[in-house]
């Protein structure tokens, strides 16, 4: 029986970027189904009671950043701390991840490349000019992906998404759900590897 996880995360999350190969290798050795769910930030901080990271208080602040670094090195993932733009408006490239879903593509490797951008090319998402050389080098066609993610459709399952997170208890970045169960954060990704053995 195949295994599916949901994926609900932000293209914008540190925590995502940094989870990638982790969670890849783990999707690879069960063989795993993902659907790809980018949801709304700020939707969400509003909706399940999170504070934005640029309105915490400074310490939560100053931790963010220490442990941002452990993590990045402890993973041997390279980043950029301080990315150039961050945050940026995700809407876009985020119906571009259904697009890409819905015409069965590779949506996990268009959403891995959009989280790349940001955190480790200092590339903005929110120009239509980035997403298309992203999808480009993803080996789509940037008109026909970007058309398609403008679609009413898309705007929709964006929104519908969102509030399916939230039904589901989702209140952060990356949150994977698996058999029902939710793991949130690329440091619970252990803890999915062991549930998918079963």
């Amino acid at each position: 029986m195949t295994k599916v996880i949901d994926n609900y995360h932000f293209l914008l999350s540190p925590w995502s970027y940094l989870g990638i190969k982790h969670f890849n290798r783990v999707v690879a050795k069960h063989n795993a189904t993902v659907n790809y769910k980018p949801i709304s930030v700020m939707d969400t901080f509003e909706v399940m009671g999170g504070t934005p990271p640029s309105k915490r208080h400074p310490s939560r602040m100053k931790y963010r950043m220490v442990e941002l670094k452990r993590w990045s090195k402890h993973l041997g993932v390279p980043m950029n701390f301080e990315p150039a733009f961050w945050p940026a408006d995700q809407t876009l490239a985020a119906q571009m991840v259904y697009a890409v879903q819905e015409a069965g593509g590779n949506a996990g490797a268009f959403s891995d490349a959009v989280l790349t951008a940001v955190w480790s090319q200092d590339r903005n998402i929110a120009e239509e000019t980035t997403l298309a050389e992203i999808s480009r080098e993803c080996g789509f066609d940037p008109n026909t992906l970007i058309a398609q993610a403008k679609s009413d459709a898309m705007a929709q399952a964006y929104i519908k998404t969102t509030k399916e997170a939230h039904d589901r208890d989702v209140f952060g970045s990356p949150t994977y759900v698996y058999n029902g169960e939710n793991f949130w954060g690329q440091d619970r990704i252990d803890f999915l590897d062991k549930a998918l053995d079963h």
